[in-house]
């Protein structure tokens, strides 16, 4: 019998400890009722059993902690008991007061300015399921995530992590197919987003928070960058990236329709090659004149191209001058990058809602000629430049020269800093000029900031301006360079003093004793 009850002790300790494993692990084996069920039968079986122990063992307890050994070492155990008594307390007060401090080059481990401005404007209740195996590698990536989405949403957003192969029913349900897969839910209406990364998980929630799609149209028939073209002067990546921020992207081929449809939101004019026709500019205009929105891409002229003074005339009826130019930057950080002077990177901007996030984000305009407000604007247009040129650039005016390669600032040239894109309104229509159509072709498109500026264009001018253009956060190396006295520094300090003070430290208490023996 009283091995019965020695043994009935080991089993209540390792209950015990079982349970605290799983329950500060926070173990999927103590999920649902059966998980509850599960870690209070460990805790009372635990708590019965070491009791039962000690209740049949008290005389000999009583022997033992009457020694003087006992007494060392019931001081010890109270005082790890406080330790972890206040380690404990820590831990509930962290839980429910804590804080975050990103101190990665770019915040990759924070939500950007644009996903907490959209969580903190949550209208309705956000639901999210997250279907992860217990086991899989990113789970714990995606609830960190998640844990963020709920912090800023004011109680709006929600979350919880569920195993496929526990739970099939509910997979089916959401008509899951793969693991990591995030499924965003309203009362009424659902999203599936097969990663849980950032920029993908925001975009699923801006489209099951907008009310239907908005509608970009994007002229062809003149030689502009088709949408359906994957090729490198395409545009199916802008049109891709239009369409996952809950955009209708459509073509529109305006000397057949002859008008902008009803519904259209924005109209890009995207670099044509020749002339648009004189119906098709009116068409603008009367666009324009009844508050529409409007993204104008114009390639410099200056290279060979045929098409300008139409669009050069309908910009300047909107206060914005598009110059006889092409823009040179000799910027060494251009040579970092691998670019030519006749693609200026761009870190000046203007301040403008367009521009409000792209603080020390480069854009970068490949083959642009400059496009600057008017001196004197038309009557009832305000126009501004929104993206600058380095002070190391200028607009080169010499075609002869630029055809042999033989450019270089001359008097007449416009000096940098220049300004290659710029915005205009009046009354409600908003009209933006770029000075190339590079900058949103699939070759260009998701090099630097190019998207971003380009999306953000898109939703200001459809007057969506918390609309999310958010690029992915890659992990960057920044490795530490030292001379060989640094170098020679940092062997030297914990490979040979660190260890040799605790020598002699060591040693000189060793030489103490025996003296005072």
């Amino acid at each position: 019998m009283k091995r019965l009850l020695d043994w009935a002790g080991y089993v209540g300790i390792a209950a015990l400890v079982a349970w605290a494993l799983l329950t500060w692990t926070r173990s999927p084996l103590l999920s649902g009722p059966r998980g509850m069920w599960l870690a209070w039968g460990l805790l009372v079986a635990g708590v019965v059993l070491v009791l039962t122990y000690v209740g049949t063992h008290l005389d000999d307890f009583r022997a033992t902690l009457g020694g003087r050994t006992a007494r060392y070492g019931l001081n010890t155990a109270v005082m790890v008991l406080l330790l972890l008594g206040i380690i404990g307390l820590v831990e509930a007060v962290s839980y429910r007061h804590n804080a975050r401090i990103d101190l990665t080059e770019n915040r990759r481990h924070s939500l950007s300015p644009q996903t907490i401005q959209l969580l903190q404007n949550l209208k309705t209740d956000v639901g999210a399921v997250a279907f992860f195996r217990s086991d899989q590698p990113g789970k714990r990536v995606a609830e960190d995530l998640l844990k963020q989405y709920a912090r800023y949403s004011k109680g709006r957003f929600t979350w919880k992590v569920v195993d496929p192969d526990r739970e099939p029913g509910l997979a089916r349900r959401y008509a899951v197919e793969s693991y990591g897969t995030v499924v965003l839910e309203t009362k009424d209406r659902s999203e599936k987003v097969l990663d849980a990364e950032e920029e993908k998980l925001t975009n699923g929630l801006v489209k099951l928070t907008r009310e239907g799609k908005r509608v970009v149209y994007v002229v062809q028939g003149h030689g502009e960058h088709e949408v359906a073209n994957t090729d490198r002067p395409g545009f199916s990546e802008a049109k891709t990236a239009m369409e996952r921020a809950n955009y209708d992207v459509k073509p529109l081929v305006l000397a057949r329709e002859g008008k902008i449809p009803d519904d259209a939101a924005v109209v890009i004019v995207a670099g044509p090659r020749t002339e648009l026709l004189q119906p098709e500019v009116d068409a603008l205009d009367g666009y324009i004149g009844r508050g529409g929105k409007l993204l104008v891409m114009v390639d410099p002229t200056i290279l060979g191209g045929s098409q300008s003074e139409g669009l050069k005339r309908f910009a300047a009826k909107y206060g914005l001058d598009l110059g006889d130019n092409l823009v040179i930057e000799l910027n060494p950080i251009g040579r970092l990058f691998g670019i030519g002077p006749e693609v200026p990177i761009i870190q000046q901007y203007e301040a403008h809602p367009i521009t409000r996030d792209m603080s020390g984000i480069s854009t970068l305009f490949p083959l642009t000629r400059t496009v600057a407000p008017a001196r004197t604007p038309p009557t009832g247009v305000s126009a501004q430049p929104l993206a600058r040129t380095s002070p190391e650039s200028w607009g080169e005016t010499d075609r002869a020269g630029l055809q042999t390669g033989q450019v270089k600032p001359d008097p007449q040239d416009p000096k940098g800093p220049l300004s290659v894109a710029a915005v205009a309104t009046k009354d409600k229509a908003r009209i933006v000029v770029y000075g190339t159509s590079n900058i949103a072709a699939n070759q260009f498109l998701n090099l630097q900031g190019n998207r971003d500026f380009f999306l953000n264009t898109v939703s200001w001018l459809a007057e969506q301006e918390d609309q999310i253009s958010i690029r992915p956060k890659d992990t960057r190396q920044t490795p530490v360079f030292l001379t060989s006295q640094q170098a020679q520094v940092v062997f030297l300090v914990p490979v040979v003093l660190l260890p040799g003070l605790v020598l002699a430290g060591g040693i000189a208490t060793f030489v103490r004793r025996r003296a005072a023996n």
